[in-house]
């Protein structure tokens, strides 16, 4: 990385055991704090994380004001066990209805912003195992301490099936070989982020309601270069969560994964002016699976859509004016 990113990633990037929670709690200064999980069919974690946030961060500190689970239409007993836990649960389909719903979790992301009102949002994928509330304590620290910064990403390592192999430099499979080249060619600025596609972060709503929303896997990477395009980096922050133990996923979803990733970097290069597409790249994807003694192609939709900045929303405008946050 160049020496302005070397300086940005020293001065920008603390440990999630650095923010005490407590202190944080009393800066607050009337601001209000809201945790979103987005969910599909999470039923067997969701419950301990809401139950962990609600007990430590809810009750015995009052750091965080809401806590909302957006079920993206589970088939699982998610809804039950959120609820049971302590969570508000809206359906992602109840949320602006006259938008229609599309599937996956840009969407749940993007439809949080009107069924909250924290000034301060974080979100937190609902998969994860053996779960710490200091996640979110650390997510929430450089923004309740330092008003320069409006977005924080989180970064972390992430162990492999059986927890013996950590990947590199905290990142995943789709990190090392598809995001981390793409954004160190084309927008070097955020080489120094070590996650660039973590599920938790946390930005000032202020920031949140500006940006459009991919759909899918492109949700992070997109949001991370248009905060920068936007904003600047110096508006922007990391911290380390430690470990992150979750689902893993197979070699088939990774490659539907990284080729959302890729569409979403496509679609910024066009947005901000840094490539000229000629056509639409194609929207499928073609994988093979072994069927006795042949290999059997499979296809795939895994194409990228965007949702518009919500203040452009006119019901989510006339909510703000009703009920500022």
């Amino acid at each position: 990385m160049g020496p302005e990113v070397a300086e940005w990633f020293a001065t920008r990037t603390t440990t999630s055991q650095h923010w005490v929670r407590h202190r944080l709690a009393k800066l607050k200064a009337g601001a209000t704090v809201s945790v979103v999980l987005p969910a599909r069919d999470e039923a067997a974690t969701v419950g301990a994380i809401v139950a962990a946030l609600r007990r430590e961060l809810v009750e015995a500190v009052p750091l965080i004001d809401e806590l909302v689970v957006v079920d993206s239409g589970s088939c699982d007993a998610t809804v039950a066990v959120a609820r049971r836990a302590g969570a508000r649960v809206v359906r992602q389909e109840d949320v602006l209805p006259r938008t229609g719903n599309r599937p996956g979790k840009g969407d749940a992301l993007w439809k949080s912003l009107c069924a909250t009102e924290g000034d301060i949002v974080a979100f937190i994928d609902a998969d994860l195992r053996e779960f710490d509330p200091q996640f979110a304590v650390g997510l929430l620290g450089p923004l309740l301490t330092d008003p320069t910064v409006a977005f924080v990403k989180a970064f972390y390592d992430r162990p492999l099936g059986s927890g013996d192999t950590v990947l590199p430099a905290g990142g995943g499979r789709v990190t090392e070989l598809v995001a981390r080249p793409l954004l160190n060619l084309h927008w070097p600025s955020l080489a120094g982020f070590v996650q660039p596609l973590a599920g938790e972060y946390a930005a000032r709503r202020s920031v949140l309601e500006q940006l459009p929303f991919l759909s899918g896997y492109g949700v992070e990477i997109g949001m991370l270069i248009d905060v920068v395009e936007k904003f600047g980096r110096d508006a922007m922050a990391q911290v380390d969560l430690g470990s992150r133990q979750h689902r893993n996923s197979g070699d088939a979803a990774l490659g539907r994964m990284a080729a959302q990733v890729h569409l979403a970097v496509l679609s910024r290069l066009h947005r901000h002016g840094r490539a000229l597409l000629t056509g639409e790249p194609a929207m499928l994807i073609t994988q093979f699976v072994r069927e006795g003694t042949a290999f059997v192609p499979v296809v795939t939709d895994v194409a990228v859509t965007e949702r518009p900045p919500m203040i452009e929303i006119e019901e989510y405008r006339r909510r703000m004016i009703t009920e500022p946050v």
